[in-house]
This record gives C-alpha cells, sequence and structure tokens, in this order.
C-alpha cells in the first residue's frame, strides 16, 4: 500500500522534468571541471589499479591496497570497453555526480516543496564534486550509499520484496567500494528500522516474515560473488588481510581534528592577515567550511526528535518514518566518518549529497521552532550567498587554467605546467618501470609506466618496516632505471596530517637510504604543485 501522504515525485512530470533539469545543470557545471587537473596524487590510485587489472594482475595477490575492490575493477569495466584514459574515468565521475544531485531531489521532494528540494540539490552540484574532481573511490562508495537510502525509502513508501532485495544489494556495494562508508549505511539504516520496528507496531502489519531473508540475500550475494572469484585466483586470504590492515594503521598518522580544513601555515597567515574588508568577505566565501560540519548534528537533533515523536495521524506516522530513516543513515555515515579518524571538511564532503537532504528540510522550514521561522528568509539568503561564492571561488580554477598538459592517457589542462610529465614521458617508454617515490601514483597512469613493487605509495606510519623492506627488495631485483624522488616529503606531511607526531616523522626510511645509496640525480624537477623532486637514475648508468 503506497502512503500517499509522503510525495511520490518520480510519479508526478514536474518533478521528473525538474529532476532531469537538475541532471543537465549538474552535468553542465561539472564539464568544466572534466579535463581540469591539480596532478592529485590520490587520483592515481584507482587509476592506476584499474591499469594494472586491464594488464591481467590481480588486486590484493600482485598489488597492495587497503579498499575494497570496487572502485577498482568498476573502473577496469569502463577502461575495457571505453579505452583507458583519464578522461573516460572523468565522465563516469560526471554521470555519478549528477546523479547524486538527482538523488538528492528525490529524497527531499518527499517531504519538501520543489523549491526547496531543487535548491538543496544546486548547492550540491556547487559544493560538492567540484571540491573533489577526483577518480575516487570516495565518490563510488557515497553514489551507492545514496542508491541503498533511495532504495529503503522506495520500501518504506512500497514494501515489497524487490526495493528490499535492492536495498541490501546496494549496501553491499557500498561496503565493497568503501568499508568504512558501507559499515556507517548499514549501522544507519539498521538503526533507522529498528527504531521504526519499536515505536510503529502498525507498520508491522505491511511487513512480511521473509522481508529481512530478502534483503540478506540482496546484501549477500554481492560478496558471495567477490570472495568466489578472489578464491579462485588465489587471493582471498590477502584480500582480507588488506581490508582490516587499515584497522591497524590507518589513523595513526592520519588522524584530524573536527571540521580541519586544508591548508598550508602561509595561506593561514595570509588570510589572518588580510585587510578587515577582505577578512569579512572570505569569511562569507568560507562559511560552508563550518556549516557542512555542523549538518550531522542537525541530522542527530532530528532523529532524537522524530524518535521521540508521536501522533495518532497517519500522515505525521509516515513522515516520521521517513525522517526517522534519513537521519539515521546521515548519523550512521557520520560515526563512521569520526571513526576514521578523520572528521576533516573533506571527507564531509563526499558525503554532502545526503547533508544537504537535511538543508532541504530546514530551508522548507517545517522543523524549526517559529521564532527561527521568522529569520528564515535571512538563513536562506545568507546560505545561498555563501554557497555561490565559494562555489564560484571553485570554479575560477578550471576558468583560469591556461597550460595544456599532453599525457599519454589524454590531454588535460592546468594551471602551470608540470615538469615531471615532460621529463618522464620523454625519457621512460610507455609500459616501462618507474619509481615516483614516496607518494605521487597519478604520474604513473598519466604517464602509462608501473611501478616496479606492489606498493604505489609508501607514507612513515601509515606502512610498516616490513612493507618498506618488500620495496627495497623489490626494487633492487627490477633494478628500476629511473626514480622520481621528493626528499623533502616528510617536512609537508604535517599540513595535510597533523596528527602526525614527530616520531612517525623520524622514522627510518629504508627505501630513501637505498635510492640515496644507488643513484644519482640528474636533474631538479617542479611538480604541479610547487614541490620540488629529484630525477635520479641509477649509478652506474649516465644520465638520460
Amino acid at each position: 500500500m503506497p502512503l500517499a501522504e509522503i510525495t511520490v515525485p518520480e510519479k508526478h512530470r514536474v518533478d521528473r522534468l525538474i529532476a532531469t533539469l537538475v541532471f543537465g545543470l549538474s552535468a553542465l557545471h561539472f564539464s568544466f571541471f572534466y579535463n581540469y587537473t591539480l596532478v592529485n596524487g590520490d587520483e592515481g590510485i584507482i587509476l592506476q589499479g584499474a591499469q594494472r587489472i586491464l594488464q591481467g594482475q590481480v588486486l590484493y595477490r600482485d598489488f597492495f591496497s587497503l579498499l575494497t575492490p570496487g572502485s577498482y575493477y568498476w573502473m577496469a569495466f569502463f577502461f575495457k570497453i571505453f579505452g583507458s584514459s583519464i578522461l573516460v574515468g572523468r565522465a563516469v565521475l560526471l554521470i555519478e555526480g549528477a546523479l547524486l544531485s538527482v538523488l538528492t531531489y528525490l529524497i527531499a521532494r518527499r517531504v519538501c516543496s520543489r523549491w526547496s528540494a531543487f535548491l538543496s540539490s544546486v548547492l550540491v552540484t556547487l559544493l560538492g564534486l567540484p571540491n573533489r574532481f577526483l577518480v575516487l573511490h570516495n565518490w563510488d562508495s557515497t553514489f551507492w550509499a545514496f542508491l541503498t537510502l533511495y532504495s529503503a525509502l522506495l520500501f518504506l513508501q512500497f514494501p515489497k520484496r524487490l526495493p528490499l532485495f535492492a536495498t541490501g544489494c546496494f549496501a553491499a556495494f557500498t561496503c565493497l567500494f568503501d568499508q568504512s562508508k558501507g559499515a556507517g549505511i548499514v549501522f544507519g539504516l539498521a538503526l533507522g528500522f529498528g527504531i521504526l520496528l519499536a515505536t510503529d507496531c502498525q507498520r508491522l502489519r505491511y511487513w512480511k516474515p521473509d522481508f529481512l531473508a530478502v534483503c540478506a540475500i540482496g546484501f549477500a550475494v554481492p560478496f558471495l560473488v567477490t570472495f568466489a572469484y578472489f578464491g579462485m585466483e588465489r587471493s582471498l586470504w590477502p584480500m582480507l588481510a588488506d581490508w582490516f590492515w587499515p584497522v591497524r594503521n590507518y589513523s595513526a598518522v592520519n588522524k584530524t581534528s573536527y571540521g580541519f580544513v586544508l591548508l598550508s601555515p602561509a595561506d593561514r597567515a595570509e588570510m589572518s592577515s588580510d585587510p578587515w574588508p577582505l577578512r569579512m568577505f572570505m569569511m562569507v566565501v568560507t562559511a560552508p567550511w563550518f556549516i557542512i560540519p555542523a549538518l550531522p548534528f542537525a541530522a542527530l537533533a532530528s532523529l532524537v526528535y522524530w524518535t521521540r515523536y508521536r501522533s495518532r495521524v497517519n500522515s505525521d506516522e509516515n513522515r516520521r518514518a521517513y525522517y526517522v530513516l534519513v537521519s539515521a543513515a546521515v548519523v550512521g555515515l557520520f560515526l563512521a566518518i569520526v571513526a576514521t579518524g578523520r572528521p576533516d571538511f573533506t571527507h564531509f564532503v563526499y558525503v554532502i549529497p545526503m547533508l544537504f537532504v537535511v538543508v532541504a528540510w530546514i530551508i522548507d522550514g517545517h522543523m524549526l521552532p517559529s521564532a527561527v521561522r521568522r529569520a528564515l528568509p535571512l538563513l536562506v539568503f545568507g546560505l545561498l550567498l555563501s554557497s555561490v561564492s565559494f562555489g564560484l571561488s571553485i570554479l575560477t580554477q578550471p576558468l583560469n587554467a591556461r597550460y595544456t598538459l599532453h599525457t599519454r592517457r589524454g590531454t588535460l589542462k592546468a594551471s602551470h605546467p608540470d615538469e615531471i610529465l615532460d621529463y618522464v614521458q620523454r625519457r621512460v617508454p610507455a609500459g616501462q618501470t618507474l619509481l615516483v617515490y614516496p607518494y605521487l601514483p597519478l604520474y604513473y597512469y598519466l604517464t602509462d609506466t608501473f611501478n616496479p613493487t606492489r606498493y604505489e605509495y609508501l607514507m612513515p606510519a601509515f606502512h610498516t618496516a616490513d612493507q618498506y623492506q618488500q620495496v627495497v627488495t623489490q626494487l633492487r631485483a627490477d633494478q628500476t632505471r629511473i626514480i622520481v624522488f621528493e626528499p623533502s616529503f616528510r617536512e609537508k606531511l604535517p599540513v595535510g596530517f597533523p596528527g602526525a607526531s614527530p616520531e612517525m616523522l623520524s622514522a627510518p626510511d629504508p627505501v630513501a637510504d637505498y635510492i640515496n645509496s644507488h643513484y644519482r640525480k640528474c636533474s631538479d624537477l617542479t611538480s604541479q604543485d610547487f614541490w620540488r623532486f629529484a630525477a635520479m637514475v641509477r649509478k652506474d648508468l649516465q644520465c638520460p
């Protein structure tokens, strides 16, 4: 029996047209970022891993990853069909991002006006994906998590087996793309449904006894296929070891304070020394730094309120079920972010689509006290002004990119030239090995080269002493000809990883010691973000 008191936007022509408009506007906005790059090292992890898979390697058996396998094989699938290019990966990202904006509209519209739902979806487009327009597992897993919530809401409105099976299946996909986010959405939905079962006995009349089994089967099938595949490839135990590796290692160096924003000391000093009119302007532009990390607490307050809410009116009870389920899902993802030790602004950006469903509730004003509701137009104006200003400031980057980077994996535009790309593509043939140490795996992918070891990058306290020694052994066996080495890497670590202690940063680095004793510098190179690297060659060879 459909719960008619909650809107079903998919059934209304106007809502379908607005959802199509949201998709088109989002895709248009994202197209400005489509071929723009900062040569961010994080983007190379999935891209290069997918390329290794296309070459016949098996994840976990042949190369290391602390992630579940979804994004690697997802990207390898599209590379197999359309060819291996960073632009193929960016096209997949663009479509996922546009769909996330559409899902924001469809989920918010169920209880909000068209205007509130549309506005929240536009803000997702401005503040979300452009902030980190990179091929990452974070966006893939958010996409599957949002589909999980969407399917759960469909089940809530239409208690049938198919949407429930899809909920379990999409929840499993989320886990297989990002174990922490998967755990968060599973916990959140289990909490939401548990609250409903405990407080809404009438709802049980529409739920059949086999519903739990249907959801469990949907959840189990993707895992069974994954275990069967890696078992046949003799990679099951390495896979499980890598899945649980972050529990012991990830947060050791990756801890940040709540809402931490990645800024260099120079940028922070410059912002604090600006004249007060400029500082006031920057407060408006950077307001999302403070607004977005605050939204999980609004979801938590909503969960507490609607859990305690009691009414004899069925329409109120149906809306209550919606609010409980969505709020619980947001809280689950919030707890997952906190549990990883990285509750920084960037990781909240990855779940902006869900957070901005809560924004749609606030814009609609139904849940606000009357005193706050009177000031709602002013609050909405401030939110719009800061969000548009923030989004346009991000947009200026690709609009002002004047340099063209010709890579073996596609032509990109950038704000600055990149000496490392030019050097490697002139001197290292495609398909050969190259070591970029300690961290910038995107160079492997863009230059069509391969790391001679199992590890695309190494970080102090992040990787173990045994893993460092493995790299030395594999590097010695490969006799790698050229190494691109960043000697000052540890000096900049505290900027991005403020939790890194002096003891971590001063830990021995056998790989750097091996490089310095067996290689000599041929040239100084500057990366896209102005970090200094040394192009090094084995001491028994001449500089190219």
